[in-house]
């Protein structure tokens, strides 16, 4: 079947791509293999030469990348160019880094010598999706093919484009032709290629959904898999917390990437006392956000990525209200070209309201008030997804107690956003998935942890 690409901004077809054949992706992974059996000898410091090559090519077409991407999902410009720079980033970490990761570590036993060995498992899948369709691949890619692998990616068909454009820089870059490869596929076909010999390893960032079926598929056939899937990210304000920071950071956190982030804030859990100034705060930096075309530089909210993940989002919001919520501002669809939905406020969110219990893939806040700290805490962790979570308090040290100790999620950031960062492990607990990219955990997901032991 054909994979069609729409512009979410003006609604028209950008481009028809022709599905591959499982017979040319076979040949494609042959290929693969091939290559991968002479990449995984090459000396790394040929590797990092190579990645950081990749990385000067991001850098000098980081406006086309952009506007790729503003094009193909809908992503206001100004953070395409910033997500080129963080792929950038990724790469230059991991040339830098990559070979004190992967060296051998000793280890004192009763034989002559024995060590610990970090050495490639083959062809790893990458099952990757639209909304940062370049950062989503490089965090991945970049410490995979360090560490020797060969890489496929089937990316969302929505952004083949880009899927396209990041194996041009790996070709141009000169690493071995057939080391990191495209797969133009429907989401029907990719269980084939799970299931192919020459497949080692599958990692997935997507939906819960995506994730089980994967997970499932991946098992059966006895590969490892990594997952990061949604999250409700709590983002909890104590009575005690700066309001106007607070509120600031809420605002970015909630609207970044058109709210189409995994790790955006969501559910505003705010104690009871400070809840009104909160409220207050939040609607008029939300009120101040400038919505429209991507590729205009003063926009701060483009369109969602397609126009039915929109018609979702407003059920999801209908539905809160039906319940019992309340808007305090946007919540209608506005008339107008394009999958735009505008920025969202909802309070009185309670449990049983699709607010307070499933991930709002947009640019929708949904406030819950909880009476005290504890309460905070309880809610925070009622919840499904254990991805990222953000704590507001002047009270440092009780946040590191309760970021560390009481919150459950993959990561938890005290008075500032969350963000993944090459050198932190990201990933989640619970429906959010397991297994963690970037720092030493990440590339170390995809290595044969191997013991060698010798004697006289």
């Amino acid at each position: 079947m054909p994979l069609i690409t729409y512009n979410p901004t003006t609604e028209k077809k950008i481009r028809t791509y022709s599905e591959f054949s499982l017979q040319k992706v076979n040949k494609i992974l042959e290929k693969v293999q091939e290559d991968f059996l002479k990449w995984r000898l090459t000396p790394l410091d040929t590797r990092e030469a190579l990645l950081k090559k990749a990385r000067a090519i991001l850098l000098a077409k980081k406006e086309e990348y952009a506007r790729l991407m503003a094009i193909e999902m809908g992503k206001p410009i100004a953070q395409g160019r910033a997500e080129i720079e963080k792929c950038a980033w990724g790469c230059e970490y991991y040339a830098e880094h990559a070979k004190d990761f992967l060296k051998s570590e000793e280890v004192v036993t009763d034989a002559r010598k024995s060590f610990v060995a970090y050495e490639p498992l083959g062809i790893i899948l990458a099952i990757m999706p639209w909304n940062f369709p370049f950062w989503q691949v490089f965090r991945f890619t970049a410490p995979t093919l360090m560490a020797g692998n060969g890489i496929v990616l089937k990316h969302a068909s929505n952004v083949s484009g880009s899927a396209l454009a990041i194996e041009e820089i790996f070709q141009r870059a000169g690493f071995p032709k057939n080391i990191f490869k495209t797969l133009l596929l429907s989401a029907e076909n990719v269980g084939a290629v799970i299931n192919h010999p020459f497949i080692q390893a599958v990692t997935l960032t997507g939906s819960e959904r995506a994730g089980r079926a994967v997970a499932a598929q991946a098992g059966k056939a006895l590969k490892k898999t990594v997952l990061e899937l949604g999250g409700s990210d709590p983002f909890i304000v104590l009575a005690d917390a700066d309001l106007e920071k607070a509120a600031e950071t809420a605002v970015k956190s909630r609207l970044v990437n058109t709210g189409q982030s995994c790790i955006a804030a969501k559910r505003f859990i705010v104690v009871n006392s400070i809840r009104e100034s909160f409220e207050k705060k939040i609607v008029e930096k939300m009120k101040a956000i400038k919505m429209g075309d991507p590729l205009d530089e003063k926009t701060q909210l483009g369109p969602l990525a397609r126009k039915d993940l929109r018609e979702a989002l407003h059920h999801q919001v209908k539905k809160s209200v039906l319940k019992g919520a309340k808007i305090l501002l946007g919540g209608e669809i506005p008339k107008q070209t394009g999958a735009y939905y505008p920025p969202t406020i909802l309070t009185a969110v309670k449990k049983g309201m699709p607010a307070y219990q499933e991930e709002l893939f947009g640019p929708v806040a949904a406030i819950i008030p909880v009476k005290d700290d504890e309460e905070a805490i309880t809610v925070a962790n009622d919840s499904t997804f254990g991805l990222g979570a953000t704590l507001f308090t002047k009270d440092l040290e009780k946040g590191e107690r309760l970021a560390t100790q009481e919150i459950q999620s993959g990561c938890c950031f005290v008075n500032s956003m969350v963000k993944s960062d090459p050198r932190l492990p990201f990933g989640g607990i619970k429906a959010s998935g397991y297994g963690r990219e970037l720092s030493h955990f990440g590339i170390r997901e995809f290595v044969n942890i191997k013991t060698v032991y010798i004697n006289s």
